[in-house]
C-alpha cells in the first residue's frame, strides 16, 4: 500500500505557533474522525454524530473549527505544547516539523507484535519569526490568518478525492482502523510525531 504524503509550510511568531498547530491539525482530524459505532449484530451498526466548535485564536486572526471532543482537543494541545517547548529550547533558528500520520493495524501471529501500515501523513513545517515591533505583529497577525485559511482550504480538497481509505472494519477489527478510547468520537488511528532542526540542518 503506498502512503500519501502531505506536506504543508507557515512561517509564524513564537507565539502563534501553538494556534496554527492547533488550527491544522484539528482541520485534519476533523475530516479524519467518525461518531463512535454502535454494533447492533456483526455486520450491521449506526454511527453517532460528530458535533464541531468554533474557537478563536488569540494571535492570529483566525476562527479555527474543531471536533468538539475535549479529550481528542487534550491529546493535540499536549502533542502542539511539547513541539513549542522543543523549538524553544532548541537554539536552533526556529525550524521544526510536526507529523500526522494515519495508520491500521495489521494483526500479526505471536509473539510478533501487530504492524502499524501508514496510510496517509501530513508534515507541517514551521519556521518561526522574529518580528521588531507591534505594527509588524499586526500585519503577521493577519497574514497568518490567511495563509491558514488557504491552508484549509488546500486540507479540504486533498480529503476530498477518491483516494484509498481503510475499508469499514467489522466489530472484532474496529480498534485495527480506528482509535476507540475517546468515549465521544471515533478518528483513524494516528500518531503525532514532530522534529526540531538546527541551522546545521540536523535533527534532535
Amino acid at each position: 500500500m503506498n502512503c500519501r504524503s502531505e506536506v504543508l509550510e507557515v512561517s509564524v511568531e513564537g507565539r502563534q505557533v501553538d494556534e496554527a498547530m492547533l488550527a491544522l491539525l484539528h482541520t485534519i482530524l476533523l475530516h479524519r474522525s467518525t461518531g463512535k459505532f454502535h454494533y447492533k449484530k456483526e455486520g450491521t451498526y449506526s454511527i453517532g454524530t460528530v458535533g464541531t466548535q468554533d474557537v478563536d485564536c488569540d494571535f492570529i486572526d483566525f476562527t479555527l473549527v474543531r471536533v468538539s471532543s475535549d479529550e481528542l482537543d487534550r491529546v493535540i494541545r499536549k502533542a502542539v505544547a511539547e513541539f513549542k517547548d522543543a523549538l524553544g529550547n532548541s537554539g536552533s533558528d526556529g525550524m521544526g516539523q510536526i507529523s500526522l500520520e494515519f495508520y491500521q493495524k495489521k494483526k500479526s501471529r505471536w509473539p510478533f507484535s501487530d504492524e502499524c501500515i501508514p496510510w496517509e501523513v501530513w508534515s507541517i513545517k514551521v519556521n518561526v519569526v522574529n518580528l521588531a515591533n507591534e505594527q509588524e505583529r499586526q500585519i503577521c497577525r493577519e497574514k497568518v490568518g490567511e495563509k491558514l485559511g488557504e491552508k484549509v482550504i488546500n486540507i479540504v480538497e486533498v480529503i476530498n478525492r477518491h483516494e484509498y481509505l481503510p475499508k469499514m472494519p467489522t466489530q472484532s477489527e474496529v480498534d485495527n482502523v480506528f482509535d476507540t478510547s475517546l468515549k465521544d468520537v471515533q478518528p483513524y488511528l494516528y500518531k503525532i510525531t514532530y522534529q526540531i532542526t538546527d541551522s546545521l540542518g540536523t535533527s534532535r
